[in-house]
């Protein structure tokens, strides 16, 4: 096979299906497996211990999760906004930090479009953060509600949709699956 060019893409995964992060994952094993070098950046998500945690301490030093956010917000009024924002700010400055230093082939910001949607980080930053992107980097953004600007900048879209999920049957999170 002949050896293209790296053109870096703009990759979102939407929806208010479940998978968007599960999907970007895949994407970086997939990545890792072909030599590259994936950090996940996580907006939302921290503390919890998740498999996929387990399962990239095991991957070395090639595929690096950071969790940055403060948990799951529980809704517009949630008491702890200003906590998330800081949150969250730090971790838009971790990308730009790592964008900069381009020592890594792709870089998923997971929930990132959770944070614009809550108004953790403005969407103008991330848009600025893009526009930024260094020719050869991979991007994967991750989240519900991913406006139309955001759907601009992306080179592939993917929505996903839930048509049936086990929780509205009252079936709680299944480790391994949710977790």
């Amino acid at each position: 096979m002949q050896e293209q060019k790296k053109q870096g893409l703009i990759l979102v995964n939407t929806g208010n299906g479940k998978g968007k992060t599960t999907a970007a994952l895949g994407m970086g094993l997939r990545a890792w497996g072909q030599g590259m070098k994936v950090l996940v950046l996580q907006f939302i998500k921290g503390g919890w211990k998740y498999g996929e945690l387990k399962a990239v301490e095991k991957l070395g030093p090639n595929f690096e999760i950071r969790q940055m956010g403060e948990g799951f917000i529980k809704g517009a009024d949630d008491q702890s906004l200003d906590e998330h924002r800081h949150a969250a700010g730090e971790a838009l400055e971790a990308a730009r930090a790592e964008f900069s230093k381009a020592n890594y082939d792709l870089i998923i910001l997971d929930e990132i479009l959770y944070a614009i949607h809550y108004g953790l980080v403005a969407q103008s930053d991330v848009l600025a953060l893009l526009d930024a992107k260094p020719e050869s980097l991979h991007v994967v953004l991750t989240g519900r509600n991913a406006s139309p600007e955001i759907i601009a900048k992306a080179d592939l879209v993917t929505e996903m949709r839930e048509i049936k999920h086990p929780f509205t049957r009252g079936i709680p999170a299944q480790k391994g699956i949710e977790f």
